[in-house]
């Protein structure tokens, strides 16, 4: 049996939800396909643990494709990402109360990653089951940034294809403040759409994705 793995984050800033791993963790055990199935797991919201965590998934699982998510605050739909830096700079402490600043994720590596994904073939997917969904040209510089950078750094040369996507915030979470939100199960299911689209198409679908600014 082939896997998947699909992370998501702890809770984080005082909140007492994640909707990345609320979302994620139901589709644990889902089948994508004869022989192939998700598994999902949990990832800590702390720069010094979270590479070690990782690491030790992607080695135990060996999983064919790895897609990390993560709370996109302010987002008002699901942003598969594009690129990941190699730039720690975090606005706000994470749950150990480290918050560094201007540090690589990643001593001496490269710049930038990409996503081996394909995001906009992802993006068209949800589209079309009535989610909306974007290419997402920056990861932010927090741990989200950093998992998605490690991720693509371990896997570099290898055939297990990996990215990153943010979800919103749920409307629990936002209640009367204004800002943009998703419901749980349309979460769930566009995660659904867009982690069975990444897992059956092998060249992306060439479409507009970019931005002016």
């Amino acid at each position: 049996m082939q896997t998947l793995l699909l992370t998501g984050f702890e809770p984080f800033d005082q909140d007492p939800v994640n909707p990345s791993w609320e979302a994620v963790r139901q589709l644990d055990g889902v089948q994508l396909g004869e022989g192939v199935q998700i598994v999902a797991r949990l990832l800590p919201c702390a720069f010094a643990m979270v590479g070690q965590c990782l690491a030790g998934l992607i080695a135990e699982l060996r999983s064919a494709m790895v897609i990390a998510t993560g709370l996109g605050p302010g987002r008002s739909d699901i942003s598969v990402e594009r690129v990941a830096i190699n730039v720690n700079d975090a606005r706000i402490p994470d749950n150990l109360g480290e918050q560094p600043i201007d540090t690589a994720v990643v001593v001496d590596g490269p710049a930038a990653y990409f996503s081996t994904l394909p995001i906009k073939a992802m993006v068209k997917a949800m589209r079309e089951a009535g989610i909306a969904a974007s290419v997402s040209q920056t990861a932010g510089t927090f741990v989200c940034n950093q998992v998605f950078y490690l991720l693509q750094h371990a896997l570099v040369g290898t055939d297990v294809r990996s990215g990153f996507i943010h979800v919103p915030n749920l409307p629990e979470q936002v209640a009367g403040s204004g800002q943009a939100s998703m419901p749980l199960v349309t979460t769930v299911e566009g995660l659904r759409v867009a982690v069975r689209a990444a897992w059956n198409t092998q060249v992306d679908w060439v479409q507009t994705g970019g931005q002016i600014s």
